[in-house]
């Protein structure tokens, strides 16, 4: 995997990825940039939350579970001084389909966090993540 970081203005950066596809980066004022883009940090904690997603989302339809939507919700801390690792993670699934059997959506969860996130294994070398989750039933609009 390969990508590039280039320079714009004050902390402002065009991040480029080995697939084409590129995100501004930026800073707040009182650091020097123009509230632009991203935060790399924040960038980090939605990647992790990118990839727990697509790991719940493929396994759900590998188990032919009837899944029509997924948001994870993340909350994250961060430890107060520098390096400010994240030191706690919490992720909220809720998941929408038809019928949805709530231990193949707990067990696609734990799957993800235990195998098969590289993002939320690596995060958890310094932060403690969570996971829960809400299944709602679009048939009935029951969580």
């Amino acid at each position: 995997m390969k990508g590039r970081v280039k320079w714009i203005e004050g902390v402002c950066f065009m991040a480029e990825a080995h697939s084409g596809h590129a995100v501004v980066m930026d800073g707040p004022p009182e650091h020097g940039g123009r509230n632009l883009g991203l935060r790399p940090m924040e960038m980090v904690l939605l990647g992790m939350g990118g990839c727990t997603a697509f790991d719940v989302v493929s396994i759900l339809k590998k188990k032919r579970q009837s899944i029509v939507d997924c948001v994870a919700e993340l909350d994250a801390e961060r430890a107060p001084t520098d390096p400010k690792v994240f030191t706690k993670i919490h992720v909220h699934f809720i998941v929408k389909g038809h019928k949805l059997d709530p231990q193949a959506v707990q067990r696609a969860i734990e799957l993800s966090a235990e195998k098969y996130c590289s993002a939320s294994i690596m995060l958890g070398k310094t932060a403690t993540i969570s996971h829960d989750f809400e299944v709602v039933d679009v048939d009935s609009g029951i969580s």
